[in-house]
């Protein structure tokens, strides 16, 4: 988009008063600007917060009553909350596994309570088994060894 023109008046008078009004205006867009870049800052912190505090509430959820609870988080809110691991453990050998979301080929939007059906163990796949994943909880980083998936 063009500049907008602003034809110069002919009186010296309407001149200096254009001139401050043209300087006003740009001092009050970078304050604006300004403003605006710290409220997206802090709008993007509280949201990350929510993500973090849906994620404890969620694997609070499961310890309680057990099995894969719907609603769950979203992999882009579980890993904006700082939940970037899975814990799964495979219902035939009792293998407990951690699944990077980062890593995963799923949508973002993808719940995480439907990834369940989808995570196998590598261990069983090896033996021509492949039962399902059986869902444990969301975890800010890995507890044990080398993530698989």
């Amino acid at each position: 988009m063009a500049p907008k023109h602003h034809p110069t008046p002919l009186s010296g008078g309407d001149r200096k008063a254009l001139k401050k009004e043209l300087g006003r205006a740009r001092a009050v867009t970078t304050l604006l600007a300004a403003q605006s870049a710290e409220m997206r800052a802090r709008g993007e912190a509280l949201i990350q917060q929510a993500d973090r505090l849906l994620c404890e509430s969620w694997n609070e959820r499961m310890w309680a009553d057990g099995g894969p609870i719907d609603p769950s988080p979203t992999i882009d809110q579980a890993l904006n909350g700082g939940y970037c691991w899975i814990e799964i453990e495979c219902s035939r050998c009792r293998t407990p596994n951690k699944v990077d979301l980062a890593a995963l080929r799923h949508p973002s939007t993808t719940c995480v309570h439907d990834l369940v059906g989808r995570l196998r163990c590598s261990k069983c796949a090896k033996a021509g088994k492949r039962p399902p994943a059986t869902l444990l909880q969301l975890a800010q980083r890995a507890r044990h060894g080398d993530p698989e998936t």
